[in-house]
């Protein structure tokens, strides 16, 4: 993919986060993810690209926009679509910090395609590359992160999210000695801070959103960093009750039919499978990696980091926008006003 279609790809992201932000504080996540996904899709149907989501807000039946499957673009060049139009909707109705919207890229066939269900995850940089195995336990990882980087455990700092579902995790890395950073959401933008050159974060460890982790796995190899995941039905990842023992169900029956094991490793090649992949994120709020919107009248200042894998080039770009002159639909969509 050329370098214009990122360009195209930031302004996307762009859109998502400027309609997310509208409704930034004021407590309704659905609304504010609503807004970036009606942003999102129509600025991605304004890009020349023969474009597919391959993973993004779920299935057709409950998602009606940017499902798994949906065409956008205007046609030309063939590209699969990963998307996440807020990693943080509860964020962001919080007015909390590390609200992104994300977006990746890559020739055609180059992304996993899989179910929105939750997927485990284990992410190094470039110094502990191909030392991972989820195959082991999480103690037996750390130990082989340990060697490959040249620390002692008490020395190392991992990250994840502040989960019922990691508490156990958690409390055995730090009886480990590990320092570890647990975030509220926002597993994107972790994945990035892990394999950002000079970073104090050696490695991500959780069980998070499916598209996040194929956003995280383009990020990732575009850093020349590595990454395992699997794919989780809910009762494992939350419990069983009556409730998540009947949504697993559907989930694995979706992953049968998209020729995937549930709960098989999946390597980085097999989530991300070419270099060829660009990857945009926006922020929303003030995070460790962006600096959120700031907004005066109809005047809104953005920052984006964009990443381009062939090259292995990372952009922050920073934009002014005046809302007035773009597109009417695009304003209304920006500031809530569409139906």
């Amino acid at each position: 993919m050329n370098r214009e279609l990122s360009l195209e790809f930031c302004r996307v992201t762009e859109a998502a986060a400027l309609a997310g932000y509208h409704w930034l504080g004021r407590g309704d996540k659905n609304a504010a993810d609503n807004a970036a996904v009606k942003a999102m899709r129509y600025m991605l149907n304004q890009v020349k690209i023969d474009g597919e989501i391959v993973i993004g807000e779920g299935e057709i039946d409950e998602a009606p926009m940017l499902y798994i499957g949906e065409k956008v673009g205007l046609g030309g060049y063939p590209v699969d679509i990963a998307v996440d139009p807020i990693d943080g909707t509860r964020m962001t109705a919080m007015g909390q910090a590390n609200a992104v919207a994300v977006l990746a890229a890559c020739d055609k066939g180059g992304f996993l395609k899989a179910p929105d269900m939750y997927m485990e995850k284990l992410i190094v940089g470039e110094n502990a590359r191909g030392v991972i195995d989820l195959n082991v336990s999480l103690e037996d990882n750390i130990h082989r992160i340990a060697r490959a980087i040249g620390k002692n455990i008490n020395d190392l700092t991992c990250v994840t999210l502040a989960k019922p579902r990691h508490n156990e995790a958690i409390k055995k890395m730090q009886e480990m000695g590990l320092r570890v950073y647990a975030i509220p959401d926002g597993d994107v933008a972790a994945s990035v801070l892990t394999c950002m050159p000079d970073n104090d974060i050696d490695f991500l460890y959780c069980i998070g959103g499916a598209p996040e982790g194929v956003v995280s796995a383009a990020v990732t190899r575009a850093l020349n960093g590595d990454m395992q995941g699997r794919l989780m039905p809910r009762n494992i990842a939350k419990g069983d009750s009556p409730e998540n023992n009947a949504y697993a169900e559907q989930e694995i029956a979706r992953c049968k039919a998209m020729g995937i094991e549930p709960m098989s490793v999946l390597r980085l090649e097999d989530m991300a499978k070419v270099d060829s992949v660009i990857v945009s994120i926006t922020g929303i709020t003030k995070g460790d990696l962006l600096n959120g919107i700031t907004l005066k009248g109809t005047l809104a200042s953005t920052e984006t980091l964009l990443i381009r894998g062939n090259s292995k080039t990372i952009r922050r770009i920073n934009s002014l926008h005046s809302l007035k002159v773009k597109s009417q639909t695009l304003y209304d969509l920006v500031f809530g006003n569409s139906k």
